[in-house]
């Protein structure tokens, strides 16, 4: 064992290492925000450093990332607004020039003047002018009318409405607040299409795909790229080896007769726990119903079957709830799970855990219920930016509510760690068998408590750059790296306990699985930051530890086996038999949604033309429900299972699993992949913007496949409801028992004393 601890402690501390050199690299190399913007030819200032800061404040508060993206991050629905301002930009100085010296437009012209005129305007675009002496960037008088004709498209899509871009009237309407908002898309657009210094590619590494200025994927994206795909093969071939070589040699146990959890003792606060199940449920209903608003948005625009919902929940409003309540309930339930069983790791009722349990569910009703309504405020601009900040919307996809909704979840899960971490130390402190399990459950415990305060990290006025590094410290980290080794440990404990497993080899497993998903995972991290201002070095340990998050994916069918084995073991498994189908079910879209869908847009060739497509949302969708979500749901059932004491008819449960899993890979097949395939194909020959177009997304092809969404998501929403009728049914069988169970007994201690006396 100690030399599997040298190994995990090794992997996280250099993982860090790395990871931070390139935050302190990302800091020191980010594009500039200048103090001024000059025209050259008549020193008039366009833009000033507070215009571009507060116009990003002035983003973040419609909505931000869940109004089309910046850099590839955010909504697909309206435009990238980097792509869609260069492309913009781009056509108006090429026309305006074609029309003054050849008095037509540019694309009438022959191949040989189009190339002079586009050779100019690579050198306007793309020369870097910004002077480091006085923070000041230059542009030409050609670039500045480009400029305001965008600057005025742009107020009008905002303060009148887009209706294919799903932005209802009077999103925006103040004057000044339009005119800060048009100075940070330029800036965005500034760093996306002029070159580093002394580079010959921008601040985003060429991205977005843009021909009109000779935005190319560069040599190091194509290098890394190619790379990474051979130490995925690598890595394939070595841990299949490892796998097939050792996988036998854990210690044999001879599997029980009858379940060993009949004569468990339940405690007071495991009981406190059951109530979040109810809410749970609720939140994922209106998850699912958020989740229909929003894509229905995607083909009607501003409406719901003709019903004008976009003037009270706009787009932008109702997928920023899908996505915060996916986080919310997923993490929730985790919590809830770790609640649950932290009496059985320790072996007794710690004193206040069910105060404990209360306050934090009051908590997790006052966080999700008080960031939605601060959100609304937001987006419906009822605050100043600064309140906004603090109390409403802070535009970033998956950490959308306000800081103070976030410090008060951060100090809900401190307390979260110091009511599991007590029960793990008492654990640990027996010195049993199980001692190494705990301590990397303990290890995981206290990772999420901490690593939910990397959300932190950026202010108010904070680069872009340095949020995204951060917010993916958060999504990343977080969610992906340190909540799934909690998830490893705890379904390992739970096979423990029904002593399918060993404590020695389920220690052995879980701290060898911690140490292969965080070689990856962490410095993984940066394959997000490939193209959002970030130096060369993202592009190249991205790339390479990505890759390597997707090898222990890959071997997920032998999982499945065993699962599937481990059914067939003793007859009194059945009991457990749809938690180990979700567990089945999360391993199978382990290896399809995060390995296959996830490695089709990790290289960094791939991100390059396909980020912020539909092939994300294929990712987003399979790995977020099908790894984290059907997870979760496992860990309700056998939560439920544990403290439920009679015979479940489970017709439900298995309506739920199968419509869930056959509607999750519906839609993705009859839309999502195919939206995305078409995307990208435009994306490569075309450029970026023509992919994320209204023209391409609303085409009568691309609608139809949008529409055949509905079959898919349908049945998903069956199964989403017989999941919740199932849990919220057990849960209140679970809590009325109880009540039941203190009555029966009163009356016995009755009885008894009218004998006596």
């Amino acid at each position: 064992m100690k030399k599997i601890w040298i190994g995990f402690f090794s992997v996280v501390i250099l993982s860090f290492i790395a990871l931070i050199w390139v935050g302190t690299e990302i800091y020191q190399t980010q594009p500039p925000t200048p103090d001024v913007v000059i025209v050259r030819e008549t020193q008039e200032v366009v833009f000033t450093k507070e215009d571009i800061q507060v116009g990003q404040n002035v983003w973040e508060s419609i909505g931000g990332m869940e109004v089309g993206s910046i850099w590839g991050h955010g909504s697909y629905v309206a435009p990238d607004w980097t792509a869609d301002w260069i492309h913009k930009e781009a056509n108006f100085m090429l026309n305006a020039w074609a029309q003054k010296d050849f008095n037509t437009d540019y694309e009438s012209l022959e191949v040989e003047r189009k190339a002079a005129l586009k050779a100019r305007l690579i050198k306007h675009i793309k020369t870097n002018t910004y002077n480091a002496s006085d923070h000041s960037i230059m542009i030409s008088a050609a670039r500045f009318d480009a400029i305001k004709q965008n600057s005025k498209y742009y107020a009008t899509i905002f303060s009148e409405g887009h209706e294919q871009y799903a932005i209802p009237e009077g999103a925006l309407v103040d004057t000044e607040k339009l005119e800060k908002l048009n100075a940070f898309l330029f800036w965005t657009s500034w760093a996306a299409s002029t070159n580093r210094p002394d580079k010959e590619y921008t601040y985003t590494s060429n991205w977005p795909h843009e021909p009109l200025i000779d935005n190319t994927i560069t040599p190091d994206s194509q290098i890394w790229s190619g790379f990474s795909v051979v130490l995925l093969l690598l890595f394939i071939g070595i841990l299949t080896y490892y796998y097939v070589r050792n996988h036998e040699k854990g210690e044999a146990v001879t599997h029980p007769n009858e379940d060993p959890l009949t004569k468990i003792i339940l405690t007071k606060s495991q009981e406190s726990v059951l109530k979040y199940f109810i809410v749970i449920s609720l939140l994922i209903g209106l998850q699912i119903v958020l989740g229909i608003l929003t894509v229905h948005y995607t083909v009607e625009g501003q409406a719901f079957f003709g019903f004008d919902l976009a003037s009270v929940l706009p787009y932008s409003i109702t997928r920023t709830w899908h996505t915060q309540l996916a986080v919310f309930w997923i993490a929730a339930t985790w919590l809830a799970t770790g609640l649950f069983l932290a009496p059985m790791i320790s072996g007794k009722e710690m004193k206040f855990q069910v105060f404990g349990i209360n306050f934090l569910f009051i908590a997790l009703l006052i966080i999700v219920l008080g960031s939605m309504l601060g959100e609304w405020l937001g987006v419906h601009q009822f605050l100043d930016l600064t309140t906004n900040f603090f109390f409403g919307h802070q535009g970033y996809e998956y950490m959308d509510l306000g800081r103070f909704w976030q410090l008060f979840l951060a100090v809900g899960l401190v307390l979260w760690v110091i009511m599991v971490g007590r029960h793990v130390l008492h654990g640990i402190r027996k010195k049993d068998d199980a001692k190494h399990l705990l301590i990397i459950l303990l290890i995981s415990v206290v990772a999420i408590g901490m690593f939910f305060f990397s959300g932190l990290m950026y202010g108010e006025n904070s680069s872009l750059p340095v949020i995204n590094y951060w917010r993916w410290w958060l999504v990343h980290l977080w969610v992906e790296g340190f909540f799934e080794v909690f998830a490893t440990v705890i379904i390992a404990f739970v096979f423990l306990k029904m002593k399918i497993l060993s404590a020695k080899t389920a220690g052995k497993a879980s701290i060898a699985s911690a140490t292969i998903f965080l070689a990856g995972g962490i410095i993984g991290t940066l394959h997000h930051l490939y193209y959002s201002g970030t130096p060369v070095q993202a592009i190249a340990l991205g790339a390479t530890f990505s890759a390597l998050e997707v090898v222990p994916l890959t071997l997920m069918g032998f999982e499945i086996r065993e699962n599937w084995n481990l059914l067939k073991s003793n007859q009194w498994i059945q009991k457990y038999k749809w938690p180990i189908f979700f567990f089945i079910a999360v391993a199978f879209w382990n290896m399809i949604g995060a390995g296959v869908f996830g490695f089709l847009i990790n290289p960094p060739i791939a991100l390059y033309y396909i980020q912020g497509l539909n092939t994300t949302a294929v990712h987003a969708h399979t790995a977020l429900f099908g790894v984290y979500g059907m997870l979760s749901m496992g860990f309700i059932i056998i939560c439920l299972r544990f403290y439920s004491n009679r015979e479940w008819n489970t017709i439900k449960l298995k309506r739920a699993f199968w419509f869930l899993n056959i509607g999750l890979i519906t839609m993705v097949v009859l839309s999502l992949l195919p939206v995305g395939i078409i995307q990208a194909y435009t994306s490569i020959t075309k450029g970026y913007s023509f992919a994320r177009d209204a023209e391409l997304l609303y085409s009568p092809t691309v609608q139809t496949l949008k529409w055949l969404r509905m079959v898919g998501d349908i049945l998903f929403s069956i199964g989403i409801f017989y999941f919740c009728w199932f849990a919220i049914q057990e849960t209140i069988y679970c809590l009325k028992k109880d009540k039941l169970n203190y009555k029966s007994s009163q009356n016995t201690v009755t009885s008894a004393l009218k004998k006596i006396f």
